[in-house]
């Protein structure tokens, strides 16, 4: 089962991949539009109990799948949303969707140099402190931070920091940890 979801996460990296240099080639497609659309597309596809079973139903032909698709799609989308949804049925791989969704993201913020970090402090920090803990995390990392802030009392003080998976641990906890292990 975790190799399928492994693979079905390298799967969606490629179909992400394959949208934005799509979207690159031609500079007057907006890609935050596409992003939108990919959005608004999940959006209707969770809403509706009944579309959502349709699409990711095995015995419902890929034909049958892409006359719901034109009608629900084709004229909201933009040209090369709808395109890419219309490869996705072809090719069945319409239940990656949310996660290319997710991988366009990160593609879109990589482009624009922009890097989400986690980042809990013992207590609910002020609006100030949490523009200059942020600020200084971007000039180190020389990139525009867009932070998600989290509070846990459990580590005392200080910042845990969570950056793409890689977890800077400047708590008080942390540290107590370390002193009681030597």
């Amino acid at each position: 089962m975790a190799a399928n979801i492994k693979g079905n996460e390298l799967a969606a990296k490629r179909w992400a991949k394959a949208l934005m240099e799509l979207a690159l080639e031609n500079e007057g497609i907006s890609k935050e539009d596409i992003l939108d659309d990919l959005r608004e597309i999940n959006e209707n596809i969770q809403a509706s109990r009944e579309l959502s079973e349709v699409l990711n139903n095995p015995s419902i032909s890929i034909e049958e799948k892409q006359v719901v698709l034109s009608k629900l799609f084709e004229t909201n989308l933009m040209p090369i949303v709808y395109q890419f949804l219309k490869t996705l049925n072809l090719k069945s791989r319409l239940s990656l969707l949310p996660a290319i969704a997710d991988e366009f993201r990160k593609e879109l913020e990589e482009i624009k140099n922009i890097l989400r970090v986690g980042i809990t402090s013992a207590i609910e920090l002020t609006d100030e402190k949490k523009n200059e803990i942020r600020n200084r995390v971007a000039d180190k990392l020389k990139k525009d931070v867009l932070a998600e802030w989290y509070v846990d009392a459990g580590i005392i003080g200080g910042l845990v920091f969570n950056i793409n998976e890689i977890i800077v641990d400047n708590s008080i906890k942390h540290r107590l940890e370390i002193l009681n292990k030597q």
